[in-house]
């Protein structure tokens, strides 16, 4: 049997009973993490922009853009969510895939969701399968073979999976719809664009969305797509892509980010964070990684917040001098602080041997730092939010308020929370609400 049309009867064959409590309440932070995520960057460049082009391209509708009055095409309000949501890096994330599925499965399963009026059981079981089919996809992939991981070259088959299933397509249409989000989704970039993080492109999420979601509303308008599009194994691990499918859930192996900024970084952040003490000179930061991390455009004087994230030397800057809340979310006056860029310029980082091997499984960092009693040093193997480092529900929540705080009134993040504290006895009615700013407090 091919496998998309292996996938496709799974999509569609999944009993709603079956998904795990713990799977739904994983699926249920995911939701508050990435609802904290739009917060964070909804008055970004980036996200603003595709407000615009949403309304402006795919017209006026019915579907709410979150935390905003408008509303949007089903395709227009998940593209232009699924902006915010990605535009601090900011996301949750997966090893072995090597990217970020959430930013673009959890907006298009909304939005169908939201169109067709699907209780909160089947939206959630949808965003279980979308992550499901993205994640198997991307770590299906021979590490040699991989010439990006940017996330939007495979975030539209989960785009697309969720969307089938919330419209209740068929096997063999689930199928043509996962080819043609597959071959129709954003090539984004090669890893031969040294500057491409520095720009509003990033990951391509937001176009792999309207990949996926269109793909599973041309497939129930009968249009089909090439169902072989996965069975070359060369490119694709068979046993990795549909082995054992359903037994297990990937969205219970994704990592979530304290920090707005590149996961490669998050390991040196966490060292430096560890040893820093409060208004003390940073004399030495030296910092080794492993060698795919050395690929990020790494700007020492990045000129917008794109290019602040994929800089180790900007962003560990940042941690060193202001500590965890500067990059909870990182703010655009960081871009000209004098402070910040001194000590960027200064900051030497290497690739270590010793971490070769690393990627994608894990992101490590050992750190040196001179605070003026010499050279301090650190490793860490698993920066915070990693399966082997989990988040807590109590940080999960506290993450969301931090990042939440310019955007949302704390009256107004408590209805969120909540709302999403609720969806298995009230459904997603009461969070759509809660995601609208009519009659909320002003700040």
């Amino acid at each position: 049997m091919q496998a998309l049309t292996e996938l496709g009867y799974f999509i569609c064959s999944y009993s709603e009973t079956a998904l795990p409590a713990a799977t739904r309440q994983t699926i249920s932070l995911l939701i508050l993490d990435l609802i904290g995520a739009t917060a964070a960057g909804l008055q970004s460049p980036l996200a603003d922009a595709a407000r615009k082009a949403a309304l402006e391209a795919y017209g006026e509708g019915s579907i709410s853009i979150w935390l905003t009055h408008q509303h949007c095409s089903v395709v227009g309000a998940a593209m232009a969510n699924s902006a915010a949501a990605s535009a601090l890096d900011i996301d949750d994330g997966h090893r072995s895939a090597g990217g970020h599925a959430g930013a673009g499965v959890i907006p298009a399963a909304l939005a169908v969701a939201q169109a067709v009026g699907a209780s909160a059981s089947e939206t959630v079981v949808a965003i279980a399968l979308g992550y499901e089919i993205a994640l198997r996809v991307a770590s299906s992939r021979p590490v040699e073979t991989i010439d990006t991981y940017a996330s939007g070259r495979w975030v539209s088959f989960g785009a697309a999976a969720a969307a089938c299933r919330l419209l209740d397509l068929s096997a063999t249409e689930t199928a043509h719809a996962l080819a043609i989000a597959g071959s129709e989704g954003p090539i984004v970039f090669l890893t031969a664009s040294s500057k491409f993080e520095g720009s509003t492109i990033k990951e391509g999420i937001p176009p792999a969305v309207v990949a996926g979601v269109t793909a599973a509303y041309r497939a129930r308008a009968a249009a089909t797509g090439p169902l072989d599009l996965l069975d070359d194994h060369n490119r694709f691990t068979r046993h990795l892509l549909t082995g054992n499918v359903g037994s297990s859930w990937e969205v219970e192996r994704c990592y979530l980010k304290p920090y707005a900024c590149c996961r490669y970084i998050h390991a040196a952040i966490d060292a430096i964070l560890a040893m820093r003490r409060n208004g003390e000179e940073i004399r030495k930061l030296y910092i080794e990684t492993f060698p795919q991390a050395m690929r990020l455009a790494n700007e020492r004087a990045p000129s917008t917040l794109e290019g602040g994230q994929y800089s180790f030397y900007f962003s560990c800057a940042v941690a060193a001098l202001y500590g965890r809340e500067a990059l909870q979310p990182m703010q655009m006056e960081r871009l000209a602080d004098a402070r910040v860029l001194e000590l960027a310029a200064c900051i030497e980082l290497e690739p270590s041997p010793v971490f070769a091997s690393a990627f994608p499984v894990s992101t490590p960092a050992r750190v040196v730092m001179d605070q003026g009693d010499g050279p301090e040093e650190m490793i860490v193997l698993h920066p915070l939010g990693d399966v082997a480092n989990r988040l807590s529900t109590n940080q999960i929540t506290e993450k969301f308020k931090n990042i939440a705080r310019k955007s949302l009134h704390p009256q107004w993040q408590d209805e969120i929370l909540s709302a999403i504290g609720s969806l298995d006895t009230a459904g997603f009615l009461p969070l759509l609400a809660a995601l609208s700013p009519l009659k909320k407090p002003k700040r």
